[in-house]
């Protein structure tokens, strides 16, 4: 087997991942750099699990900053539209259903009156 068989799962896995698009911007952004550095750094100096998990929490803040992504603010703006959708449905079914008993309203006033 040739050397680039053996390295294509490795070039494979460096090449860049689909782009996704920034929904961290501005001042949001220097601030997930700024914490991520703090937290990795006290991470650091800790040492033990606790500081492990500091060093995780930097390093997720800092790829947050340097990337100007965040899955989680992706998953709760995905959220957001979906609560606004059903709350337009409920309301037009609402306003259906208001329409319809007007509509039932009015028919049983021209039956009281025809039959009256």
């Amino acid at each position: 087997m040739s050397d680039s068989t053996h390295l294509r799962p490795i070039i494979e896995h460096l090449q860049p991942a689909p782009q996704h698009e920034q929904n961290v911007h501005g001042w949001e952004r220097i601030g997930s750099v700024a914490g991520g550095f703090i937290m990795l750094g006290k991470g650091l100096r800790r040492g033990g699990v606790l500081g492990l998990i500091q060093v995780a929490i930097g390093g997720v803040a800092l790829k947050r900053g340097f990337t100007g992504h965040s899955s989680l603010k992706d998953k709760l703006e995905q959220g957001r539209q979906e609560m606004n959708s059903l709350r337009t449905k409920i309301e037009r079914a609402g306003a259906e259903l208001n329409n319809l008993k007007t509509q039932a309203e009015v028919a049983a006033e021209k039956a009281v009156k025809t039959t009256g």
